[in-house]
């Protein structure tokens, strides 16, 4: 095993060094913001402009890659990645927010997109599998550990800003001194969007709505725990009890998918999500201390459902190429990520800071209803033609081709520069 990740072992920290710090700036930005009284649809908005951010940054990427290469392109993001927090903290208000939340977006995203190329490209059909899982086991394991550094300092106080500015900063010297050879360039898929629904309506209908219920809570959870009455640390525990219920709850979620119409998991997985809810908000009422416990098993149900819908449309899309299939649902769990937080918002700013909670259950509803909708509609795809379950939280596009499962697809790839 350790021969096997060796090679890749300097992007792996890479990977980790750059979720490290993105994860502390996921959670120190809304509960400062709170802090500073930005209000539920400002702090909304910031979660928004991240994601705008992000989906252009993922479009943007192979073009820039093309004009300047790889490594020259992952070092200026680097630099401007890591100026960014320290902006955060001196430009403190709603408006220089918004638009630096945009441009770690794009930074973000153009970095994922250099790593899991080179991860990719390093990968080979016999290890790709090791690769992949230990890749996803990264991004679960040190988005945690993001969480938890809010316990290191005070949130009003700079220190945090910085050390997310070093994180990030540090991610750049395993890829400067790295001896692989630059990976090819990058390209896209497309695949129309009314198409990629006519193949799945329960797979596109989940990514969207993993897009609104978790972007929302990415975006405004941590402010919902400070009006809560939460402490930082409880925050930061807060946060770190659903990251780790999602990554548990995977293999559990994946395994029961294969033996069953991966819609019924669907929506055993979005009612109790919806349940899960409701119980947040039902301790944040009655006993705030019991919250951390109820986010725990909010991930365990909510964060499975990405990997879940898109195994069931790749079983339903055997004679479309898995790329495409997987940046289509990537796309459309990027839009909804980013009407996600700002709706949030607005309910927050109506309903109190209840009403993201109530959002999200209303959303995974929604999304339980539709998939019992879909099972009266059309049959399961038999079992000996189902693909692989494969746990993943969804970062771009390049992790399609990362994938495993993309060296099985059946049929012509459907692929375009750009």
């Amino acid at each position: 095993m350790i021969a096997t990740l060796a090679p890749v072992g300097a992007l792996l920290l890479s990977v980790a060094l750059l979720l490290t710090g993105n994860g502390l700036q996921g959670t120190l930005l809304p509960v400062r913001a709170n802090l500073e009284n930005f209000g539920a649809l400002s702090i909304g908005v910031l979660g928004s402009a991240y994601y705008i951010g992000f989906v252009a940054g993922c479009i943007l990427t192979p073009k820039l890659i093309r004009r300047v290469g790889h490594i020259r392109l992952f070092t200026a993001m680097v630099a401007v990645a890591s100026a960014i927090p320290l902006a955060h903290a001196m430009l403190v208000g709603s408006l220089p927010w918004w638009l630096l939340r945009v441009m770690t977006g794009i930074c973000m995203a153009g970095l994922y997109l250099i790593i899991e190329s080179w991860l990719n490209e390093r990968a080979t059909p016999e290890n790709r599998g090791l690769v992949f899982t230990t890749y996803t086991t990264v991004n679960f394991s040190v988005i945690t550990l993001g969480q938890m550094l809010m316990l290191a300092d005070d949130p009003l106080r700079f220190h945090l800003f910085s050390l997310a500015s070093i994180l990030v900063s540090l991610a750049a010297v395993p890829v400067a001194l790295t001896r692989s050879p630059q990976p090819a360039p990058i390209s896209s898929a497309r695949l129309s969007l009314r198409k990629l629904y006519r193949v799945s309506p329960v797979g596109v209908a989940g990514v969207l709505t993993v897009g609104l219920a978790n972007g929302a809570f990415w975006g405004m959870a941590p402010a919902f725990a400070a009006q809560a009455g939460l402490s930082v640390p409880q925050i930061a525990w807060f946060m770190s009890a659903t990251v780790v219920g999602g990554a548990l709850a995977q293999w559990p979620f994946g395994r029961l998918s294969d033996r069953m119409d991966r819609r019924r998991t669907i929506l055993i997985a979005c009612a109790l999500a919806c349940l899960a809810a409701l119980l947040v908000i039902a301790t944040a009422l009655a006993m705030p201390a019991l919250m951390i416990g109820a986010a725990f098993l909010f991930g365990i149900f909510a964060f499975p459902v990405y990997a879940l819908s898109v195994a069931h449309t790749n079983d339903m899309a055997k004679d479309v190429d898995f790329v495409a299939v997987a940046g289509g649902l990537l796309l459309i769990n990027g839009a909804g990520s980013v009407i996600g937080p700002a709706v949030a918002g607005v309910a927050m700013d109506r309903f109190g800071p209840l009403g993201l909670f109530g959002f999200t259950a209303l959303i995974h509803a929604a999304m339980a209803g539709f998939a019992l909708y879909r099972m009266r509609q059309r049959a399961a795809p038999p079992q000996d033609q189902k693909a692989d379950f494969v746990p993943m939280p969804s970062t771009a596009p390049v992790r399609a081709d990362l994938d495993p499962r993309a060296d099985e697809t059946a049929g012509p790839p459907d692929r375009s520069a750009g």
